[in-house]
C-alpha cells in the first residue's frame, strides 16, 4: 500500500482483509474502553463492511500490526453523488498502548492522500474536504486533528430514551395511514429518504447498492421496528429500526438504534415523525428492548432535536465532526 516509511519501526502496514476481522474486533473494543465512544461490533460487522461493494478494500483500508497484533487501522469512503462539495469521510484508531509513537498522526497523513486520490477518481472537478469524527471528550485526538489543519465544521449528540418512562403515542392525522415495513416499499423509501435528506448537511442522494447495504439490506434493520406513513400509496414519513447485536453483548442492555427520521417537506409541521417515532418505541418495548438510542445534527434544519426531547430523549455523548480542505477554494 505504500508509505511504509511512515510508520515507527516494528510496525507493518497492509490492507485490511476479512481474515483479519477478529483483530479487528479486538482492537475496536480496546479502543471503545479507552475513548467511551458508544460503539462495539464484532467479526461480523467488519466483515459485513468489507463487503461494501462500494468499498476497495485492497486501497481504501489499511491496518497497522506490530508482534501479530492490529494496533490500527484507517478507512476512506467516498460518496454516491455530490451535492456541494465532496465529502470524503475518513475513519481510523490505534490502540490505547500504542498511542503516543506518531502512529496516529501518520494513519492521518495516509487517509488524506488516500481521501485526495479517491476524490480525484470518483469526482475530479468539484471541491473535496475529508471530514472524521471525534468524540468531544477525546482531548488527544481533537489536538492531534487541529494541529494538523483540521477544523470543527459540525456537532453531533448521541441521545437515549430509556422505557421504563411512561411512552406517549401521538396520533396520525386523519387520512394518513402508519404502517409496518414492507420490502414491497423499499424503493419507493429509497427515493423518499434521498429527498427528504437533501436539505441536510453532509447527505447525498443513496444509489440502490448503497441503500440495500447500509440501509434496509443490513444485518442490524429491523423491518418489523421499522414503521412508514403513508398518504394513499405515497411514502410521507417514516422511521427505521437497528439493533446491533455486539452492543448489546457488551453492555447487557437491548437498544433499538434509530438509523432514519423523515419527512417528506409538504408534510412537515404535522406531528408525523413524533407519531411514528413513538409508535416504533411502543413496539420496541413490546419485543423486549429496553431502550431507544439515535444521532443527531445539533444543527439539523427540521428542528429534530427539539422533537427528540420532547418524546423523551437526553443527550449522552457529544461529538464533532472535523474537517480538512483536500481541494484549494
Amino acid at each position: 500500500m505504500g508509505m511504509r516509511q511512515r510508520w515507527p519501526a516494528g510496525v507493518e502496514a497492509r490492507p485490511v482483509e476479512e481474515a483479519h476481522a477478529a483483530a479487528w474486533a479486538e482492537l475496536l473494543a480496546a479502543k471503545e474502553k479507552a475513548d467511551q465512544n458508544g460503539e462495539h461490533y464484532d467479526a461480523d460487522d467488519l466483515v459485513e463492511e468489507l463487503r461494501d461493494p462500494k468499498l476497495d478494500a485492497a486501497r481504501d483500508t489499511i491496518g497497522l500490526w506490530a508482534d501479530g497484533q492490529m494496533v490500527g487501522y484507517g478507512a476512506v469512503r467516498g460518496r454516491d453523488a455530490v451535492v456541494d462539495v465532496d465529502r470524503v469521510m475518513i475513519e481510523g484508531a490505534v490502540h490505547p498502548e500504542w498511542r503516543g509513537r506518531g502512529i496516529g498522526r501518520a494513519l492521518v497523513g495516509w487517509l488524506t492522500e488516500r481521501g485526495t486520490a479517491l476524490h480525484e477518481e470518483r469526482w475530479p472537478g468539484h471541491d473535496a474536504e475529508a471530514n472524521i469524527w471525534v468524540n468531544s471528550t477525546n482531548a488527544p485526538a481533537r489536538d492531534l486533528l487541529t494541529g494538523l489543519g483540521f477544523e470543527e465544521c459540525r456537532y453531533f449528540f448521541d441521545m437515549t430514551r430509556p422505557f421504563d418512562e411512561p411512552l406517549l403515542e401521538p396520533p396520525v392525522p386523519d387520512g394518513l395511514r402508519l404502517v409496518a415495513f414492507d420490502p414491497a416499499y423499499d424503493e419507493a423509501l429509497r427515493l423518499a429518504h434521498n429527498e427528504v435528506f437533501l436539505d441536510h448537511w453532509g447527505s447525498t442522494p443513496r444509489d440502490a447498492e448503497t441503500w440495500r447495504t447500509w440501509y434496509t439490506g443490513a444485518r442490524a434493520f429491523r423491518g418489523d421496528l421499522s414503521y412508514l406513513v403513508l398518504d394513499g400509496d405515497e411514502i410521507v414519513a417514516y422511521v427505521l429500526g437497528y439493533e446491533y447485536v455486539a452492543d448489546t453483548e457488551a453492555t447487557g442492555v437491548r437498544d433499538l438504534y434509530v438509523g432514519q427520521v423523515g419527512t417528506r417537506r409538504s408534510y412537515r409541521g404535522r406531528g408525523l415523525a413524533a407519531a411514528t417515532l413513538a409508535r416504533v418505541m411502543y413496539e420496541a418495548r413490546r419485543a423486549g428492548y429496553a431502550q431507544a438510542s439515535l444521532g443527531v445534527d445539533a444543527a439539523n434544519p427540521t428542528g429534530a432535536l427539539g422533537l427528540y426531547e420532547r418524546l423523551g430523549f437526553h443527550a449522552t455523548r457529544n461529538f464533532i465532526t472535523y474537517r480538512l480542505p483536500l481541494t484549494e477554494a
